[in-house]
């Protein structure tokens, strides 16, 4: 009976011979595991110790083996058997131990000596091997970064190494990076997510923080200090002799739009429409332009908003309270008794901004059965405004509308304390507002589309509603043709629009000519568009259920819908209500919220009751 030494799937292995025929052997392994081997796989043959006793003395040896001293003894790039390597080592025949402890060490030694077959190993270059060691060396120090991170992580504090690497760190990791590795680890050990691990570190500001970085990141950048905007407010535009006002919630700072009403004689009023001109003050070739085409539209969120335009082109466009602005004005001569439109006329001018009315303000006093006893500012010009809204939605077709069944939200966030204001949609100033902005979006995009200049047309047809550098009919509407015309401060349609208004206004060629291109702009603005209002939606959810923290609510009262969903009472919140898929929508319920959790936006209730009735 002997003993030997092979090789099994790159590994090395002991075992007593059993029985041994020209070109295989049988061995059993010192656990008691029976293999059968091949002749040619046998490294080494010995007789005595035994192989567990071998394997023991050898691993121990084999740490004494200087591998450098090792390395050195030999030719570089050469190919040895260990045993040849282990005489050169030793400088005599060396023992079964000494060998074993010698291939013991060069399996130990990648970067020194690479492994080929039966027992033979190539010795690695001096470039190769100091290239591999400064590797190791680095690998090293990686480690003690690491775990020096790992450290402070844990204590609440974040190395400047790691916060060098935000945003992309949070928002669009490399996996392979010692950084991502590193918080990865430490956000798996602290059982938090890395942005939470970050936030308890003070490096964000927290989950209001984490998630509109996330969006920043994705969709803008900076904006670009050198971009051409040349002043030409200076050009003599006529100024209209009536004073304008806006209406406008409370956190508006981009006015598009205003309104004037004077009496032309005893028969007809003018109603002014006076949209802010961005486009007076840059071309869509500038790069101020690039950077609207850039952004696309303004986006909203409770309380802040990215604006689609710089602040100072707004602060210079915008139809603020006591300027004289430079628009694009739609004047209507509206026949008094009938309030029928009878001439419309559209010109370049100046304007001077009477006052910015707030909804809110109004609303407070609007009532509609006794407004001869209140004081509201342009009482008498609301009040005719508001009949001829009536009358410009009846020519479209729009007969009666129904009575609002849901609400609007106004979101007031003052530092990380949130106010959620409900509103009736469709409240009577906001269709005032809405007819107008119709009749001008109407009545410009005719004349694009008489003057055979391309345009961005919203259109709606087979159930989608989308921009369309084809002009076609918007049946929602029940009109033939429409474009959004009147926000150039803040969507990027608006501002192609307007170029080509002023161009046609003052009978020049178009200042957009590129097909490709506009549909090319047009499609890039839907994405955006559509990501845009997600993200405000998200972000609506998100106050909600920090509302919900702030208040401490508990239980709260919902509506069913389809499905098992709920939209909560006074607020724009719609969740999952386990077990609630069998009852029928409408009926109202009682819901005990069990977990919120503002940092994956997720609300977990439970049923507690319902209501006798389903309300219809």
């Amino acid at each position: 009976m002997g003993y030997v030494v092979y090789e099994d799937g790159g590994e090395i292995r002991f075992g007593t011979v059993l029985t041994e025929s020209d070109s295989t052997l049988q061995v059993e392994a010192p656990h008691g595991k029976r293999s059968k081997i091949k002749s040619a796989g046998v490294l080494l043959r010995f007789a005595q110790p035994e192989p567990k006793v071998l394997m023991q003395e050898a691993e121990v040896l084999q740490k004494t083996i200087d591998v450098d001293l090792l390395w050195s003894a030999c030719p570089p790039e050469s190919e040895w058997h260990f045993s040849a390597l282990a005489r050169e080592y030793q400088g005599h025949e060396p023992s079964v131990l000494e060998q074993v402890a010698v291939l013991f060490r060069l399996q130990a030694a990648p970067i020194y000596f690479h492994r080929r077959q039966r027992g033979h190993f190539r010795v690695a270059a001096p470039e190769t091997l100091k290239a591999a060691l400064a590797g190791l060396e680095r690998r090293r120090l990686q480690d003690q970064q690491k775990a020096e991170a790992l450290e402070a992580l844990a204590a609440g504090r974040c190395p400047d190494w790691l916060v060098h690497e935000l945003p992309a760190l949070l928002y669009r990791p490399d996996k392979n990076t010692l950084a991502y590795k590193t918080l990865e680890t430490a956000s798996s050990a602290l059982k938090r997510s890395p942005a939470q691990v970050l936030a308890q570190c003070g490096v964000i500001g927290g989950s209001r923080a984490w998630h509109e970085g996330r969006f920043e990141f994705e969709y803008f950048g900076p904006w670009s200090t050198d971009v051409d905007f040349p002043a030409m407010e200076g050009q003599d535009w006529p100024c209209y002799e009536v004073p304008a006002f806006s209406i406008d919630d409370a956190f508006t700072t981009e006015i598009d739009d205003a309104f004037s009403l004077r009496e032309v004689d005893t028969a007809h009023w003018e109603v002014g429409i006076h949209i802010a001109a961005p486009g007076l003050q840059f071309g869509p070739d500038s790069s101020m332009a690039e950077q609207a085409r850039a952004r696309l539209s303004t986006v909203y969120m409770p309380g802040r908003k990215i604006s689609m335009l710089p602040e100072r082109v707004i602060a210079r466009c915008s139809l603020d309270e006591g300027q004289v602005r430079p628009t694009l004005s739609l004047l209507l001569r509206v026949h008094k008794e009938t309030l029928a439109v009878v001439e419309r006329r559209s010109l370049i001018q100046r304007v001077r901004i009477g006052a910015n009315l707030r909804l809110h303000e109004l609303e407070a006093r609007w009532d509609e059965e006794a407004l001869g006893g209140q004081e509201i500012p342009h009482l008498a010009d609301l009040r005719i405004l508001r009949a001829l809204a009536e009358r410009l939605a009846e020519a479209r077709g729009v007969r009666e509308r129904p009575t609002p069944q849901y609400h609007d939200y106004t979101f007031i966030v003052e530092g990380e304390h949130v106010n959620i204001q409900p509103r009736p949609r469709g409240a009577p100033l906001d269709e005032l507002v809405a007819e107008l902005m119709i009749e001008v979006n109407r009545h410009w995009a005719g004349q694009l589309v008489e003057a055979g200049w391309l345009g961005l047309f919203r259109v709606q047809g087979q159930g989608r509603t989308g921009m369309s550098v084809d002009p076609a009919p918007h049946l929602g509407l029940g009109l033939n043709h429409y474009a959004w015309c009147s926000s150039p401060l803040r969507r990027y349609p608006d501002l192609v629009n307007q170029w080509q208004l002023i161009r046609l206004f003052q009978q020049q060629d178009p200042a957009v000519t590129d097909r490709v291109r506009l549909r090319e702009e047009s499609l890039s603005f839907e994405r955006a568009y559509e990501a845009y209002q997600d993200f405000q939606r998200q972000m609506e959810r998100y106050w909600s259920l920090r509302w919900l923290e702030q208040e401490a609510v508990t239980t709260c009262r919902a509506r069913l819908l389809r499905e098992g969903a709920a939209r909560i009472e006074g607020l724009p919140l719609v969740v999952k209500v386990p077990g609630a898929a069998a009852l029928d929508a409408g009926t109202d319920v009682q819901l005990a919220i069990r977990s919120i959790d503002v940092w994956t936006i997720e609300l977990h209730c439970e049923l507690l009751s319902m209501e006798p009735t389903v309300i219809p």
